[in-house]
């Protein structure tokens, strides 16, 4: 007796790889989903919608290897630091894995045709087949009847006439299609990847030009609070508001240097494993002082703490402008 067909389907939140999803499940087929964790987005959009797929989920954290392709990709970037096809090809390629350790058939993914003009045009989503290592394995349900057959159709493992011939930027079939599901709470589609933002993506070039050997700790850390480059070349960030000094202080090392004003509320200074001290030190005391409560032009004592040892530097506290040639 033949096994049932199986897929592994990327599931990215939205409203598309859901009704992929549904697709599939009126074939029959048995699905596993899996979502990915990095700095730049989460599994949570994943997770939030499974529970109306009814299939199981597979959360898979692939930072390290997200931050080492980043670095250098081979498709390049889009309008930022976001390196579609190189990173969708990542997550095939994790898929891949999993549907070879599941004894699986194929992966499938959510991505209409046209949708996106940079990863998701016929030649970019070939290029991921191939530098994913799984050519002819990935399946796009919404616009298969648009792309080539996959191994799985031309196998009979999956009727090509069940399914879909979406494409364009247009909404309204995936709409229509989420009425006949009686899906009614479904996330509108938008970003979620912090590297197409503009200012995030500035402070991340600027975090690869002082630190090239950044780990993962760092770029989480420039997720929070206010970037400064300062003089000697150290990364100073500023929180800008409790839930910053928090993460800060969670994410910081003994070879930080962590700033706190003495005597008035305000926030966490925090320089990333500096290798100069001295006149960043001073231009980071300010900088702490200049965002602390503290009245016009008080003298502010800024207490320090950095590789086992502490201090205090007085500061002026002086106008925010001031430092505006320091802030990414």
């Amino acid at each position: 007796m033949k096994n049932k067909t199986k897929g592994i389907g990327l599931l990215s939140g939205g409203l598309d790889s859901l009704l992929a999803v549904k697709v599939l499940q009126e074939q029959d087929i048995d699905i596993i989903g899996v979502t990915f964790t990095t700095p730049f987005f989460g599994s949570e959009p994943g997770i939030r919608i499974c529970p109306t797929t009814g299939i199981t989920l597979h959360v898979t954290d692939i930072g390290e290897k997200h931050l080492k392709m980043l670095r250098n990709p081979v498709y390049g970037y889009g309008s930022q630091m976001n390196p579609c096809i190189d990173c969708h090809a990542l997550m095939i390629r994790e898929a891949g894995r999993l549907m070879e350790s599941e004894g699986a058939d194929f992966i499938f993914t959510g991505e209409v045709l046209g949708q996106r003009p940079m990863s998701q045009r016929r030649d970019s989503l070939r290029s991921v087949e191939n530098l994913a290592g799984y050519p002819g394995r990935v399946l796009r349900p919404l616009s298969a009847k648009l792309l080539t057959p996959t191994i799985a159709e031309v196998q009979g493992l999956i009727d090509r006439e069940k399914l879909l011939d979406i494409q364009g930027r247009s909404r309204k079939r995936q709409v229509a299609l989420a009425g006949h599901y009686a899906i009614r709470d479904y996330p509108q589609p938008g970003g979620g990847c912090m590297l197409t933002n503009e200012g995030f993506a500035a402070r991340l070039k600027e975090l690869f030009r002082s630190y090239p050997e950044a780990s993962l700790r760092e770029v989480k850390a420039i997720k929070w609070g206010r970037y400064f480059r300062l003089p000697a070349g150290n990364v100073c960030l500023i929180g800008r508001n409790q839930s910053d000094n928090e993460k800060l202080e969670l994410l910081a090392t003994s070879d930080d240097l962590m700033a706190r004003a003495r005597d008035y509320p305000g926030p966490v200074g925090l320089l990333l494993s500096p290798s100069l001290v001295g006149e960043d030190l001073d231009l980071a005391a300010r900088l702490v002082a200049a965002y602390s409560d503290a009245p016009s032009e008080a003298m502010v004592e800024v207490e320090w703490e950095h590789e086992g040892k502490s201090g205090i530097v007085v500061a002026r506290r002086t106008a925010r402008d001031d430092f505006r040639q320091y802030l990414v």
